[in-house]
Parts: C-alpha cells; structure tokens; sequence
C-alpha cells in the first residue's frame, strides 16, 4: 500500500521522504536477522503452518497501522512487520515453490508464483483506490487531511482483514505434499548449523546474492513511481496510485513469460537480459529527456523498467536449481542468499530519501535512477560469471 499510494501516505502519516525510507530501513533490519534465523525452519516443518501464522501476525499489525500511530510508533510498526513477514513465511514459500516445480519446471513454477503475486498485488492495489475514492466524500484535490486519513484508514482495514482470511484458507485448503517428506531430510538444531556451512561453501550462492542485491535495488526503486507520476508529470494522486497498481498488472504477464522462457533457455541467460532492459530504462530517466510533455516516452520508459525489475522476482529462485544447489539445504539457502541480497531493504529507504529530499523535482529522481543503472551493471556481470560457471557445470 505504501508503494502504490506513496503521496497520500506521506501526506497522512506527516512523513518526509527520508522519515518513511527510514521505517522502510528499519523493516530490511528485522528482516535482515529474520532471513538468518528462519530459513532452516522450512526444512523443518510444513510451510502452509509456518505461513499461515505469518499471515495472521501482519494482519494484526495493519489494525494498529488503522490507528495512525506517531513516526515512532510507525518505526517500531514496520519492524515489526520485519519480522512476521520473513521469518516464517518467506524461506517457506520459496522451498514449497522449488519442490512443486520439479527438476524440469523451475522457471515455470516461480513464473506462476510471481504472476499470481502480481496478479494478487494488482487486485489490492485497484481495491484499494477503489476503496480509498469509496470513502473519499470530495474530490481528491479539495478533500482535508482528515478526509483522506479516514478513507485510507479504511483500506488499511479491508486489506488486513483478506490477509487474515487467506491464512484460515492456507490452513485448510493447501494440502500436505507428501513428496517434502521424501525429498527434504528431517534435520535436528545442531544440523542447521553444518547445513549452513555446507551451503556457504557453494560459489552459486556467493553470485546470487550480488545478482539479488542489484536486482532488488531495482525493486526498491518502484516504490517512488506513483511518487514520480504525482510529482513530475502532474498526476493527482488518485491517478498516480492507479500508476502504480497497473504497473503491478503488468508483472502478471512478466512472471509467467519469463518463467516459460527461462525453462526454454536458462535461468541465468534471462538474467543477463533482464539486467541489460533495466539498465536501458534507468538510463532514461536519468537522462532528464521525460517531463510532463513527454508522456508517451514516459511510459514506454517506466515499462521498461519495470519490465526488467519484475522479471527478476521470478528467476531470482529459479536459479537455485541451475546452481546446483541440494533440495535438503534449500531453506538454509534461500536464507543465507536473502541474507545479503534483500539488504536493500535497510539501506535503499534512506538513499531514496535522501536524494529526493536534497534535490526536490526531477533533478532527485534523476540520481536515484542513475544509481540504478550503475547497479544494474554491476548486476549483469555477476549474471554472465554465474552463467558461465553453471554452463560449464553442465557440460561436465
């Protein structure tokens, strides 16, 4: 919701950009500890128990988000969410994901999971305008600060409220697949320790997490494109919400074509693309050539962007099986490479913040996406090292 209504929660919540990229800060270092701490927990236990109780505990924080706490009170609020959105949920996820996708359909299967979180980001992002314009008594551009905190008040509520729902539905409706007994071992305390030395000792992992932390700070950036819309090109913030959630629409189509693609050729090849797209789009709008006249360049350069950046959430786990890394340690894994690949989420909050605080308009947006693209570069690189180490293991 912040992504998408960015300017309204700046202006309800009485934040400055640095003031919420810092709740953002604090939210990537509880989840810095959390992607640590749980990921040998999933190749433990079931994970529609560890996500269902995930679901329950954020829904639980949305009710007090509803309450409009102070600046602290939102501080502590996303570190919170640090940690129920990770420590039991995301390592989970990505293992019950792997073992459904077999050895054959990795891309396919984390194409469809991030299509279907597309798809679901897509339905809150258009329910939430909905919503929000629903109880919205004026028109956007004359309705009063407390107008507006009551109605997204309100789209803070009905959200929580789904989440909530979805856990009960995960609980009785997902079933146990019986195939996670016999392909992931039963491992004791003392065990996730040597798995974590083992999977340290892997150079796909070291790659996939300079590969992820690049590609996420491209993630992180779209949090500022309803922002860019309000702001640059003169959109009221109603349409630059609605901005935001189509962008989220098209990373449906994104995720189940790159999957596809990537079962076709490999994992890493569709990286090195995704990141040569980013850098394309990046270079764009750092160049200063899109304003409020240029709308059509506007667009076809937020596309691309986002066409690169969103490709990413579905090869970032559809390469462990290319890096040849063991079922067994998948969640130890998985936690180890988020480790440092989602660090984003402590430091990109503040450098966003700060680059648009210092350098009001443009001319801040500008450096923001010129820092992506000098990542971005970075980023292709570890894709074409990671591609030619896993193209030799296979022809071994």
């Amino acid at each position: 919701m912040a992504r998408i209504f960015r300017p309204t929660v700046l202006d309800v919540f009485n934040l400055t950009n640095l003031e919420l990229g810092t709740c953002f800060s604090i939210y990537g270092i509880v989840a810095f500890i959390s992607y640590f701490m749980g990921g040998g927990l999933a190749d433990k236990y079931q994970p529609r128990y560890l996500m269902a109780i995930s679901l329950f505990l954020t829904s639980l924080g949305g009710l007090y988000m509803a309450t409009y706490p102070s600046y602290f009170g939102l501080s502590i609020l996303y570190g919170y969410w640090g940690f129920t959105t990770i420590f039991l949920f995301w390592a989970a996820m990505i293992k019950a994901t792997r073992v459904w996708g077999g050895p054959l359909k990795q891309g396919i299967a984390f194409g469809l999971l991030d299509g279907g979180r597309g798809l679901v980001s897509f339905a809150f992002g258009w329910l939430g305008i909905f919503i929000f314009s629903l109880f919205l008594i004026e028109e956007i551009e004359v309705a009063t600060g407390m107008q507006r905190k009551v109605a997204y008040g309100y789209v803070v509520l009905i959200c929580s409220a789904i989440i909530a729902i979805i856990g009960v539905l995960l609980i009785f409706l997902v079933k146990e697949d019986p195939s996670v007994e016999t392909t992931s071992e039963k491992i004791t305390t003392n065990q996730l320790f040597k798995n974590y030395i083992k999977v340290i000792k892997i150079p796909s992992v070291w790659l996939l997490m300079v590969i992820i932390l690049c590609a996420y700070t491209g993630y992180k950036i779209t949090d500022i494109y309803s922002q860019y819309a309000n702001e640059v090109m003169g959109y009221d913030q109603r349409d630059a919400a609605a901005i935001g959630s189509n962008l989220l629409g098209i990373r449906i189509i994104i995720g189940i074509a790159i999957g596809f693609l990537a079962d076709k050729t490999r994992s890493s090849f569709m990286m090195m693309i995704s990141f040569a797209i980013t850098i394309l789009g990046a270079f764009l709008f750092a160049s200063g050539l899109i304003d409020p006249d240029t709308t059509l360049l506007f667009w076809f350069t937020i596309i691309t962007v986002a066409t690169g950046v969103y490709a990413f959430r579905t090869l970032y786990f559809s390469a462990i099986q290319e890096g040849k890394i063991s079922l067994a340690v998948t969640g130890t894994a998985v936690g180890l490479i988020s480790l440092i690949g989602y660090t984003p989420d402590i430091f990109m909050g503040p450098v966003i913040g700060v680059l648009l605080d210092n350098s009001p308009g443009e001319q801040g947006f500008q450096e923001v996406f010129f820092m992506l693209a000098i990542v971005s570069i970075f980023g292709w690189i570890a894709s074409y090292v990671f591609h030619h180490i896993s193209t030799k293991k296979h022809n071994i």
